[in-house]
């Protein structure tokens, strides 16, 4: 069953999740508002994810090289490089993401839209323990 989560300008569609594959993969329908972008650069510790472009153009930048990523085409990301991507155009962009092994979950996401709520930027600190516990470790320093 999808489980669509709301992430500030980031939506989130899960067609399979850990719990639905053992563990072996996550993969989920990002689609990134116009002008978007990942709040924090960031790598993962135990876990590779390759990312297809599927509507309008993501670029992500994937270890300080930017790469446009566009429909049919697709880009790798190793566990422990730094990463993040952003939407440049006046479109929504969307691309399908696996993240092998399934090791997030929609649990992460649902956890950092909780810190949305109230309108006003999540508290930093908030938001860098969340990732923490989940795997992700953020490119920068806390505080």
């Amino acid at each position: 069953m999808a489980e669509t989560i709301s992430i500030g300008g980031l939506l989130l569609e899960f067609l399979h999740d850990k719990d639905e594959t053992e563990g072996s993969v996550d993969v989920f329908r990002m689609t990134v508002a116009p002008k978007g972008k990942v709040p924090v650069p960031h790598h993962h510790e135990s876990w590779d994810e390759t990312v297809y472009g599927l509507d309008g153009t993501l670029t992500f930048t994937i270890d300080g090289r930017d790469v446009a990523l566009r429909p049919g085409q697709s880009a790798f990301i190793r566990r422990g490089v730094i990463h993040g991507f952003r939407n440049d155009s006046d479109q929504a962009a969307s691309c399908l993401c696996i993240l092998s092994p399934g090791v997030l979950g929609p649990g992460y996401f649902r956890e950092i839209a909780g810190l949305l709520v109230g309108g006003g930027p999540p508290d930093p600190a908030a938001v860098r323990e969340v990732m923490v516990r989940h795997g992700l470790v953020p490119a920068v320093p806390a505080g």
